[in-house]
């Protein structure tokens, strides 16, 4: 069934490198290689995982990280650094422009890996950086190009899921580009209150 190759795919996003999965036919078997023990897991506890608001999966997920079976969370970039990586970022879409920036994204921006959403306060202090630095910043200069490539990469690298959207206006014609997570976009995706349709969207191949 597609639910329950949802939440296989899921739980798989979650566990460590050394960890493997085996589906059973009443559920999976966890195969935890560096300490040598397995771990079992039913088909109704395996479809948790793909039910957000199940309190269920955070029991789940829980065990698992006791278990030593969970993948270690990216840190949280400092908002110092988010300066840095906007210069960097800019820079890279100066010398080699925004269509090789985009192919690289697979490289420095991994699928996401955590199992909880991202937490919209810390997308949106994210967001209060990005902007802060980008708007401050003569190199810059609030380009949004620059600002929802930063947020994707330095979002995916903490293992949270964030989408990369490019948007066009027909009238006057304009692009735009923002990045989606948690319900927040960086930077905005209508500025000025002009609607941007989504012509490409990028999502690293989380899912």
């Amino acid at each position: 069934m597609a639910e329950d190759t949802d939440a296989l795919l899921a739980v798989t996003r979650l566990l460590s490198p050394h960890c493997r999965v085996t589906r059973l036919s009443d559920g999976v078997l966890i195969a935890d290689w560096k300490r040598t023990r397995f771990l079992g897991m039913t088909t109704a506890d395996l479809r948790e995982f793909t039910d957000a608001g199940s309190g269920k999966r955070g029991e789940l997920v829980t065990g698992l990280a006791r278990a030593g079976c969970v993948r270690s969370r990216g840190k949280r970039c400092p908002d110092a650094s988010v300066g840095r990586w906007l210069r960097g970022v800019h820079l890279l879409i100066k010398v080699f422009g925004f269509g090789r920036v985009l192919r690289l994204l697979p490289v420095v921006a991994p699928a996401y890996a955590r199992a909880d959403r991202a937490p919209a306060e810390e997308v949106a202090r994210l967001k209060r950086a990005v902007q802060s630095y980008g708007r401050g910043s003569w190199l810059v200069d609030d380009d949004c190009k620059t600002e929802a490539v930063t947020a994707f990469v330095l979002l995916r690298r903490q293992g949270l899921e964030a989408v990369l959207h490019v948007g066009v206006r027909e009238r006057p014609f304009a692009l735009h580009t923002w990045t989606a997570a948690a319900g927040v976009c960086i930077p905005d995706a209508n500025p000025r209150g002009h609607t941007f349709a989504p012509v490409l969207t990028i999502d690293g191949g989380g899912r």
